[in-house]
């Protein structure tokens, strides 16, 4: 799905409030930097039924150059990660 279906299925929704397409657009773009903003600062963000976003830390660690083959020192690093609710997984399947 790209972000203009997404805006478009945000301003379809039956029984919520009248948007534009605009405005959708501004409320699609609030929603992720709020998301955003939640993971930088506490590490973390939770949605019951959806899953968590959280951040790891990769430890450094040697790794080869494939062009040369010199080794060369993969230095440690920030990733985020995302685990799925039980329900969301079950409703996949």
């Amino acid at each position: 799905m790209t972000k203009a279906e997404f805006i478009d299925k945000i301003k379809g929704v039956e029984g919520g409030p009248e948007l534009t397409k605009k405005q959708a657009g501004i409320l699609l773009d609030a929603f992720f930097n709020i998301l955003a903003g939640a993971i930088k600062t506490g590490g973390r963000f939770s949605y019951p039924g959806f899953g968590t976003f959280h951040v790891k830390t990769r430890k450094a660690r040697p790794g080869r150059n494939p062009r040369t083959k010199a080794v060369i020192k993969i230095p440690a690093s920030k990733t985020v990660t995302f685990k799925a609710a039980p329900s969301f997984k079950a409703g996949i399947k």
